[in-house]
Order: C-alpha cells, then sequence, then structure tokens
C-alpha cells in the first residue's frame, strides 16, 4: 500500500497512485472497463504494473474491511 496516497488536499481525499493524480477508481473502471494491464499503462505512462496491481489491492482491502449488504 505504499504507492497508494490518501491527501485531503489532491482529488479531494480520494486514494491515488503516489505522486500522481490518478484515482484508484480510475484504473478500477478501466479495470471494469475490460482494459488489460498493458492498455492501461499506455494510457497513463506514468504508472508502472506495480502501480496497477497497488490499486486493486487497494480495492480488495476496502472490500474486505467494508461491510456488504445483501439484497
Amino acid at each position: 500500500m505504499d504507492r497508494i496516497e490518501v491527501n485531503p488536499a489532491i482529488c479531494s481525499g480520494k486514494p491515488v497512485i503516489r505522486g500522481t493524480r490518478i484515482m484508484v477508481s480510475n484504473i478500477l473502471g478501466m479495470v471494469a472497463d475490460s482494459y488489460s494491464v498493458d492498455r492501461i499503462l499506455t494510457a497513463h505512462p506514468d504508472l508502472s504494473r506495480e502501480d496497477v496491481s497497488a490499486a486493486l489491492e487497494c480495492a480488495a482491502k476496502v472490500v474486505d474491511e467494508g461491510q456488504v449488504i445483501s439484497r
């Protein structure tokens, strides 16, 4: 998680890749739209594979710690 930063002065405190303004949610949206890691890296050349993995890990941690409400 050292690649993820949460700072109220950057993107309203939403998780971003450290040193960028690329939000974790943007990367997740790209994955949801069937982007491959290579395509994400092409769209965001400042990112590394490790950054993309960190974004996915961050999301998994949030979901794991969150409470899911079934309907």
